[in-house]
């Protein structure tokens, strides 16, 4: 019999969940690797910088992929943000789930399979969240 690991936190109680079983329904219309291929065109088009891909396939059941990068202002935060979620609305058919855009120093957009961070670089210094994630599996662009 195999183990279960509980691998992360329902948002809304802050119980201990599961690894996620199935992607939802609009997900099986597009891959991963597709979605991270928009989501890095998106955030360069904007001209986002220090853009980092992280692989999260077999680490984590949250998302196969993260993107982090930063944007030099609150304001230019924010439109990187806004942008990428128009274009995968457009794109893919859904809306994604966005926090942090009304401060624009830290903007989480839920993609499904991909999670994208949009940080101004002070806060992208102070959190140092590459740092929890990147041992042998990142890769710099931009």
């Amino acid at each position: 019999m195999e183990d279960f690991v509980l691998s992360h936190s329902d948002p809304t109680t802050g119980l201990p969940v599961g690894p996620r079983t199935t992607r939802t329904a609009m997900a099986d219309d597009f891959s991963s690797e597709e979605m991270l291929a928009a989501v890095l065109a998106s955030v360069d088009d904007d001209k986002a910088e220090e853009v980092v891909q992280i692989d999260l396939r077999g680490r984590s059941d949250v998302a196969d992929y993260m993107v982090i990068c930063s944007g030099r202002s609150s304001r230019q935060v924010a439109s990187i943000s806004e942008k990428l979620a128009e274009r995968i609305k457009e794109n893919f058919r859904f809306t994604p789930k966005m926090e942090g855009k009304e401060t624009g120093d830290w903007v989480l957009i839920d993609a499904g399979d991909v999670v994208v961070h949009v940080f101004r670089p002070e806060v992208r210094e102070f959190y140092q969240l590459e740092k929890m994630w990147l041992p042998g599996s990142a890769h710099r662009g931009a």
